[in-house]
């Protein structure tokens, strides 16, 4: 250091001297100016000089005493310029020229002047100060230098909240001061009168120091006397005032309150660092915490969800058909409870997980974190592959119920005319047998074997009748068994029986035509009449017995136009009814003209027609049935035809419903597909827009609901097609699912914009020129670029990317951050987020690590009782548990690992 002692000249400072030196100028310069504005007749007042001087002196000798030396008198230890030259540089750390050697006055001029430039090069404009007032021992310019000196070095770097100077330290101290009680800063003069502002000062920094409670606002001597002695014995705080001088003004001078509280914020300076560093540490631990908790949630909802599908898939493949239609029915009916009641929340489940993930996904970005990946088998594809193999499985499940009871409802219907026409044949077939090898022929007349024969002959001709029955039974029984009928093997046995005893009738019949055949030539006799009778009563017996058959045959149709064509069948029936009773009355008639030729000729008739079995009495009693069943039949048909039409009202009624919600779906997925392309407004604006539009959608829930009612009504009157409409139940279900989708995830990707716009300190016109830019080369509209689109984009907005080696280098790690899965597709919210990460700053490993390192104590490592007193006790648990013991050579037992702790956070290495 230079000997200022050696040199005593001075020479005149003029104006043009004090201007702006060497990194002189700006808003300080315009700020000092207005603080050196040195108000004369103010200065005068004995009781603010005496502040200024005691003030102003003990604050010079704080620093001049670090050189060995300090002064007494504040207007004459100045005045040869070596102590203020030995102040400036003991203050600001920098050397300033050889002072000149001489104790002449313009030697000390010199040497102030020195001082003066050196004060001016660092951007301090000096108003109305010059050398020879200070050489001459101006008192007011010397404490108006030296005030100077003070804002320049000791309080112009001062800043709080983008504050300065004066302000910021008005701020700091009231944000210090704000618990205590009785302690309002305002100002720098009568807020610190009574003492309490000071004492608050210390006792909030160091509390061990300070009995607070104990102070009394009604005796401010003693306050301030505690204050200045505690700040002097222990800060290294010089006393600058005396507690009287302050007590005894009426309003104390605001610069030496100044200058003194200025003091105390650099003797707390290291506090406040480790203030801040706790404050960026805790918002750092704050989201990862957060983050965290999200992470849980969704680890958790997709395992609850995972293992919903992992049920449901098995019973949705489940295809045994049932025995029955009622056990069918039922799995119908559970299979709607699940579309109804089940599957719904499931798919508001599956939508909030992905809205969460993608939520998670925008704050880890915006932390500048890693992102998040979740534990095997759980992530969003796993999901996403789950929940289509359960749609798969679903497909076609609702179908496959449907044919299963149109198949059982079959079966029951060819089951019940398979046993019916059984028990026809085999009424008819009882006893034949024993007929058949009956050999009365052996011991008959000549007559009774002609009668035998005749009524062989017609028995023959009713078995050949009865043939067309058995071949439908064989065809019916062939039938179940295709259709797998559960009970195929009771039919086939029945089925069996009766073709075995048919062949067996065959042969029987065979042998008695032979036998009869072979003693015919003795017998002469035949009763034409009766044999007349019987040929022409056994086909009409059986015509009726057909009739009957089918007046009694179970139906089954399922559209209008099968039952009109049913209605229309047996009215072509009832058509050939007179002809059947002209028939009746001819056979009749043949029956009445063999009794009277006999009667006419005395023949004693004995029993009945010995050629056929059918009489007039079964005759008239079957045709009597047939009458009876015939309105029976008009009322089942006219039944059946009541419930086509009540079907035919079911399907129009739908379709009136489903070609009118169809068409809703589709326009309303076109409006927020709009919605999400326009730049209408503000993010917020879209965001209320596409909220009300989740409103209507959600409004039109009920008609949805109808419908579902409506298309139950169907399902339960089996009801298996609709050609009044494309739409069937199973598309809206899924374009309402997809509706409700779309619309969550747009507004998702708003309030993501919206998170990511406001983390980042995006403005609204940028957020709409990135909009812009995107959708003027999203051509398709398909919410996503290719390579060469995304490529233009960036160059509209200034980015050299043009093919040469170095622009195609640039534009391969652009699309690296854009598209880390080469997918070939760049999405909005990737282009948001890289624009985002280039236009703001965010924290970093290296901050959070720098921040813990003045936690420390400047240590490479952090102990549990550090951590525990500078953050707050959940943050600081949250450390301890995670922070790695220390392993470095200057370790010692409790140290913890800082740094790796802060570079996991970021996913820069493992802990």
């Amino acid at each position: 250091m230079v000997d200022y002692h050696a040199a005593n000249q001075s020479y005149q400072y003029g104006p043009s001297s004090a201007g702006n030196g060497a990194g002189g100028g700006g808003s300080m310069g315009d700020y000092m100016a207005q603080e050196d504005d040195w108000d004369r007749d103010l200065l005068l007042d004995p009781a603010w000089e005496k502040q200024q001087r005691k003030t102003f002196t003990a604050w010079c000798n704080s620093h001049l005493r670090k050189a060995g030396t300090q002064i007494e008198n504040i207007d004459e230890d100045f005045r040869d310029g070596l102590k203020l030259m030995l102040l400036l540089e003991v203050i600001s750390g920098e050397r300033l020229p050889k002072p000149e050697r001489g104790k002449m006055r313009v030697h000390k001029i010199n040497n102030v002047n020195k001082a003066l430039d050196f004060i001016a090069s660092k951007g301090v404009k000096l108003v109305s100060i010059g050398a020879e007032e200070i050489v001459d021992g101006n008192a007011k310019m010397t404490l108006g230098m030296i005030w100077t000196i003070i804002l320049r070095f000791a309080i112009q770097d001062i800043s709080v909240e983008e504050t300065s100077a004066k302000e910021g330290l008005l701020l700091w101290c009231q944000r210090k001061t704000a618990p205590y009680k009785n302690v309002n800063v305002q100002n720098f003069h009568i807020s610190w009168k009574d003492g309490l502002a000071f004492n608050a000062l210390i006792h909030r920094h160091r509390p061990e120091l300070i009995e607070y409670d104990k102070l009394r606002k009604d005796d401010p001597v003693t306050n301030l006397n505690n204050a200045f002695e505690v700040a002097e014995k222990y800060l290294d705080i010089p006393k600058m005032l005396d507690a009287e001088d302050i007590v005894g003004t009426l309003r104390p001078d605001e610069k030496a309150i100044m200058t003194y509280v200025s003091c105390f914020y650099h003797a707390f300076s290291g506090a406040q660092k480790a203030e801040t560093a706790a404050n960026r540490i805790c918002k750092v631990l704050a989201v990862n915490q957060e983050n965290e908790h999200l992470m849980e949630d969704y680890e958790r909802l997709a395992s609850d969800l995972l293992e919903w599908i992992r049920r449901t898939i098995p019973w949705l493949e489940d295809r045994v058909p049932q025995k029955t239609i009622q056990e069918m029915q039922q799995k119908l009916e559970d299979f709607r409870d699940y579309r109804r009641v089940h599957k719904p929340p499931k798919v508001q489940e599956k939508c909030q997980l992905e809205i969460n993930f993608n939520t998670l996904q925008t704050k880890l970005r915006l932390s500048n974190r890693p992102a998040f990946m979740p534990s095997e088998g759980r992530m969003v594809s796993d999901i996403h592959n789950g929940w289509q193999h359960l749609e798969q499985a679903e497909k076609g499940y609702e179908e496959w119920l449907l044919n299963e009871i149109r198949r059982l409802e079959r079966l029951d219907h060819l089951a019940e005319k398979f046993r019916q026409k059984a028990s026809i044949h085999e009424a008819w077939t009882d006893g034949k047998e024993a007929m058949l090898k009956h050999r009365d022929y052996e011991t008959a007349t000549l007559s009774d074997i002609k009668a035998l024969i005749r009524k062989h002959e017609a028995f023959e001709s009713d078995l050949a009748a009865h043939q067309d029955r058995v071949e439908q039974i064989a065809a019916i029984a062939q039938e179940l068994n295709e259709l797998d009928y559960y009970d195929s093997h009771n039919v086939n046995t029945r089925c069996q029986k009766i073709c075995d005893q048919w062949d067996a009738l065959g042969s029987l019949t065979h042998s008695r035509r032979e036998a009869l055949e072979k003693t015919e030539k003795q017998l002469e006799t035949i009763d034409q009449l009766h044999l007349e009778y019987a040929k022409r009563a056994a086909p009409f017996n059986n015509w009726m017995e057909s009739a009957m058959e089918d007046l009694q045959d179970m139906f089954i149709v399922h559209t209008i136009e099968e039952i009109e064509g049913l209605i229309s069948a047996h009215d072509q029936f009832k058509s050939t009814l007179p002809d059947a009773d002209k028939e009746r009355e001819a056979i009749l008639a043949i029956h009445g003209e063999a009794q009277r030729i006999a009667e006419s000729n005395h023949i004693k008739l004995l029993g009945s027609n010995p050629y056929t079995t059918v009489t007039p009495q079964i005759i008239n009693s079957k045709w009597e049935k047939v009458q009876q069943l015939v309105p029976k039949r008009d009322d089942a048909l006219l039944e059946e035809q009541t419930k086509q039409q009540s079907n035919e009202h079911l399907r129009r009624q739908f379709a009136s419903q489903a070609n009118v919600m169809g068409p809703w779906i589709q326009t309303k997925m076109e409006e927020i597909g709009r919605i999400s392309i326009e730049m209408n407004g503000t993010l917020e604006d879209q965001l209320s827009h596409l909220k009300q539009y989740e409103r209507s959608i959600v409004d039109y829930k009920p008609n949805q609901d109808l419908l579902e009612q409506q298309h139950q009504l169907i399902q339960e009157a089996l009801i298996f097609d609709n050609k009044h409409t494309n739409y069937t139940m199973e598309h809206l279900r899924v374009g309402w699912e997809q509706l409700l989708t779309t619309i969550a995830r747009t507004i998702n990707e708003v309030e993501n914009q919206i998170l990511t716009r406001d983390a980042k300190g995006i403005s609204q016109e940028q957020m709409q020129e990135f909009r812009a830019s995107f959708n003027h080369f999203d051509k398709d509209h398909g919410g996503t670029l290719g390579p060469e689109e995304f490529k233009a984009c960036l160059i509209s907005l200034g980015y050299d990317v043009e093919n040469d080696r170095q622009g195609d280098a640039e534009f391969n790690r652009i699309m690296s951050v854009v598209d880390p899965n080469h997918s070939g597709l760049v999405t909005f919210q990737a282009f948001i987020d890289f624009m985002s990460r280039e236009t703001t700053d965010t924290d970093t490993a290296d901050q959070v690590i720098a921040s813990f390192k003045v936690l420390a104590g400047d240590k490479n490592f952090i102990t549990a009782e550090e951590l525990r007193r500078e953050l707050p006790p959940d943050q600081a648990e949250y450390c301890i548990a995670r922070m790695a013991p220390y392993q470095g050579p200057d370790a010692m037992p409790g140290a913890l690992d800082y740094k790796s702790f802060s570079t996991a956070l970021y996913g820069e290495s493992d802990l």
